[in-house]
């Protein structure tokens, strides 16, 4: 027989219900993310990216020297013949791009690279001495643009990859909702208190002391 007392049986309620709010927002949690896991990955596909043959270790390392780059993170990963469809071949990609865009420009970055471009190749500061556009103004240093495509692709690579990672967390954290759900009602429906009918019948008319 169960007997909750009115006390027993609000906090009883009061449990469950907050199970279901955890339960609701776990599982909304666990949508979210693995929409947006989709989603991300539905991009990527759209492109059609696939790794180029040189997108492994020992490959862009072999790159790498011949260029003469040096105190350079090289890529760990392998993305070869790899279709690029989520997040994780997605930041693969992005380092690889990386290390291309350093051995087109000789180990120098955006920032070291003169803004115009010269008859020798290397780039000056100066507009006077920068080849010209057809409209006269000085014309910019290719390789310079050569990294701002760069970056723009690999933040876009990188942002796909936190993307799903974040998508991943999500559907971690639902998870842990619904865990947390479930054993906050198995807590609320097992603290229901059961007594014995006779117990319960002796509680409610004790006997007279001295009665034989």
């Amino acid at each position: 027989m169960q007997n909750t007392s009115p006390p027993n049986r609000r906090r009883r309620i009061a449990a469950l219900a907050a199970a279901a709010v955890l339960a609701i927002f776990g599982i909304a949690a666990i949508g979210q993310g693995l929409h947006g896991q989709s989603t991300v990955r539905d991009a990527l596909a759209l492109e059609g990216v696939t790794g180029a043959p040189h997108m492994t270790p020992a490959r862009i390392a072999a790159n790498a020297k011949k260029a003469g780059l040096k105190d350079v993170a090289l890529p760990t990963c392998s993305v070869a013949g790899t279709p690029i469809d989520d997040g994780t071949s997605a930041r693969c990609f992005a380092q690889y791009m990386r290390i291309d865009a350093l051995v087109a420009t000789g180990g120098k970055t955006y920032a070291q690279l003169p803004p115009f471009a010269s008859k020798d190749g290397t780039g000056t500061y100066d507009t006077a001495a920068a080849l010209k556009m057809p409209d006269g103004g000085p014309m910019n240093n290719p390789k310079a643009q050569l990294w701002v495509t760069e970056t723009v692709l690999t933040t876009a690579l990188n942002t796909s990859y936190m993307a799903e990672q974040i998508s991943l967390f999500g559907i971690a954290v639902g998870g842990a909702f619904l865990l947390v759900a479930l054993a906050l009602a198995a807590a609320a429906l097992h603290g229901v208190r059961i007594t014995r009918p006779s117990l319960a019948i002796a509680r409610r008319h004790p006997t007279s002391a001295g009665i034989i």
